[in-house]
C-alpha cells in the first residue's frame, strides 16, 4: 500500500504534520506484510503558496500513486481532490512508520470529510497585524449557524459596523508602525 504522509522534516520517523497542503515535506511509504519497504521524502514545493496549496498538495498526493494520505487535518480543497482522486484522507498523529502500518493493517479509519477549515492565502492582512493575531481569515473555522427560531435579523448590520472598526484599528496600526520607524 501506498501513503504520503505529511511530515516536518521526512522519513519514516519522523511525525506527521498537522497541516497537510502547507506542511514542510511529504514522506511517501509503500507497506507490504506489516513493513516499511521503501520511503522518499518530497519538499513541498506548496509549502508557501499564496493560495491553492491544499489542492496542489493533493494533486502531488495522486500523481505520486497514493491510496492514502496521513495528516493531522485536510482543508476543504485538499480534501474534495483527494476525494475525487480515490485518495483515503487518515487523520493522525505520531510517527509516519508506526500509523502506516496500522493503516495497511486496517486498523485505522479514514475520514470522507474536510476536517480543518478554510485557509484564505498567506493572510488577508497584506503584512499588517503579524504577530498580533490581527489578520482575517487565516486558517479560522467559520462560526456554527444559528440555531433554528434564532432571529438574526441585525446580525447583518452588526457585521459591517465590526468590520469598519476593525478597518480602522488596521488604518491606526499602520500609522504607527510608520511613525515609529
Amino acid at each position: 500500500m501506498r501513503i504520503i504522509a505529511a511530515t516536518n522534516s521526512g522519513g519514516p520517523d519522523d511525525v506527521i504534520s498537522p497541516v497537510f497542503g502547507r506542511c514542510p515535506t511529504f514522506t511517501v511509504v509503500d507497506v507490504e506484510d506489516g513493513k516499511v519497504t521503501s520511503h522518499e521524502v518530497i519538499q513541498n514545493p506548496y509549502a508557501g503558496a499564496t493560495g491553492g496549496a491544499g489542492i496542489q498538495a493533493a494533486q502531488l498526493a495522486i500523481s505520486k500513486g497514493a491510496q492514502a494520505v496521513l495528516a493531522g487535518a485536510f482543508g476543504p480543497n485538499a480534501s474534495n481532490v483527494l476525494s475525487q482522486g480515490g485518495v483515503q484522507m487518515v487523520q493522525a498523529q505520531g510517527t509516519v512508520k508506526d500509523r502506516a502500518i496500522e493503516l495497511a493493517a486496517g486498523r485505522l479509519a479514514p475520514t470522507a470529510t474536510p476536517t480543518a477549515g478554510a485557509f484564505i492565502g498567506r493572510g488577508m492582512g497584506m503584512g499588517r497585524g503579524m504577530g498580533r493575531g490581527m489578520g482575517r481569515g487565516m486558517g479560522m473555522m467559520p462560526p456554527p449557524p444559528p440555531a433554528a427560531g434564532t432571529d438574526t435579523s441585525g446580525l447583518a448590520d452588526e457585521l459591517k459596523k465590526m468590520l469598519r472598526k476593525l478597518d480602522d484599528i488596521d488604518r491606526r496600526l499602520e500609522k504607527l508602525e510608520k511613525g515609529s520607524e
